[in-house]
């Protein structure tokens, strides 16, 4: 059972987690909306919504946090200077998952998320 459990383990190992997760979130971050599984969707939101939480004091501070999640420098600017700012007077439920579908191949619920 998974009472109160902080997290979904997607069958990966914790390093290729992260890794999936860093890589959603640069992937989000470049198109502002991506299609993924749900349970994907789920975890990456709050994956995500941390990482603009951090973003949001626009210090050196914060550019240094971000990049330590995402190593991606361009990712990083754009996350701090252009979508953390928009926040700003926003608590929280910066992103929005909208399921779609079920994919052909392995029935898995498919979800998009997207930047509110």
């Amino acid at each position: 059972m998974r009472h109160k459990h902080g997290y979904r383990k997607l069958s990966r190992t914790s390093a290729h987690r992260a890794a999936l997760l860093k890589n959603l979130s640069i992937a989000l971050t470049k198109e502002g909306r991506i299609e993924t599984t749900l349970p994907k969707a789920k975890e990456l939101r709050s994956y995500y919504e941390k990482l603009i939480t951090k973003a949001q004091a626009g210090d050196s501070n914060a550019h240094r946090a971000v990049f330590a999640m995402l190593q991606d420098k361009e990712c990083t600017n754009k996350i701090v200077t252009e979508i953390a700012p928009e926040y700003k007077e926003r608590k929280g439920g910066y992103t929005r998952i909208i399921k779609t579908r079920t994919r052909r191949g392995d029935a898995a619920p498919m979800a998009i998320i997207e930047l509110v």
